[in-house]
């Protein structure tokens, strides 16, 4: 909305973008603005993602799609946001987004004291306000890993001994480690989690929606609705994960009659079912 401040307008352009693109990569799809309000922010989205080799630099700037390259979908890809998220609320949308996409999800805290953090900033070429910085330094809420669950997989460094960019790049490969290998901080819990019903379940899925999307192009589904339907099929998706997490596996007639499988297998086989209804709408036009 136009009323909010400018910085708060540009986190929520920034976030539109990146689960456009986290959608998009996530069933295949070209990738394809979210709306004209977010155009300028949109348009420094691309420049960044051509830049890493992810999109197609041959497509038409009439067009309406953006094509992913090999590398972006043949390798394990690593999203960075740097930014000060000095509130625990801010950091939360994008944990909250991570979840919604089933992504590793950490955090790197830089811990600086106040005065070489007034003292880096004297030195850089276009320095802040002595006062912004204190102000920063009053407001920054640093994780909380016992009170929120959610920033468990957090790695607080003195940024007062990171002198050098290669200490920094080095916190930053430790924080990858964390998000993809501990869990809750042990290295254990990495294979109860990929063990888990909901793991199982959101990887088979995964690979239903990729199924379906590509039987629906088959059966030459407009691309103007290829976007509504793979929206359907994620919302979904999120909805049986999440009833499964909670354990409510009796969530209608499938449910029932595979009461003998196993949670997951259950939970695979309701949507399976749900999904192909849900394509068949659009195919049977």
């Amino acid at each position: 909305p136009p009323q909010l401040p400018r910085w708060k307008r540009s986190r929520r352009e920034l976030l539109q973008c990146l689960e456009r693109f986290l959608r998009a990569l996530g069933s295949g799809e070209p990738l394809s603005a979210p709306g004209t309000d977010t155009q300028p922010a949109w348009e420094r989205f691309l420049a960044c993602c051509r830049g890493q080799g992810l999109l197609s630099s041959a497509e038409s700037h009439a067009g309406a799609g953006r094509h992913w390259t090999h590398a972006a979908t043949s390798r394990p890809l690593y999203l960075i946001l740097d930014d000060n998220f000095y509130y625990q609320s801010m950091r939360y949308e994008v944990y909250q987004l991570a979840r919604k996409y089933s992504l590793s999800f950490c955090q790197l805290f830089l811990d600086c004291p106040l005065e070489c953090c007034l003292q880096r900033n004297r030195l850089r070429s276009h320095p802040l306000p002595d006062q912004t910085i204190h102000l920063m330094a009053r407001k920054i809420e640093m994780p909380d890993l016992k009170k929120n669950a959610w920033e468990r997989n957090s790695l607080i460094l003195k940024s007062v001994d990171c002198t050098s960019e290669d200490k920094y790049a080095a916190g930053l490969m430790l924080g990858f480690s964390m998000s993809n290998v501990f869990i809750n901080g042990r290295e254990a819990d990495r294979a109860i989690c990929a063990a888990s019903p909901v793991h199982q379940a959101d990887r088979t899925c995964r690979r239903i929606i990729s199924q379906t999307m590509k039987d629906a192009r088959d059966k030459n589904v407009p691309p103007s609705e290829m976007k509504s339907l793979v929206e359907e099929l994620n919302k979904l998706k999120a909805e049986f994960l999440e009833d499964l997490r909670q354990g409510n596996n009796v969530k209608n007639q499938i449910y029932i009659q595979n009461q003998y499988s196993d949670p997951a297998t259950s939970a695979v086989s309701s949507f399976q079912h749900e999904a192909t209804t849900v394509v068949n709408k659009y195919i049977l036009k």
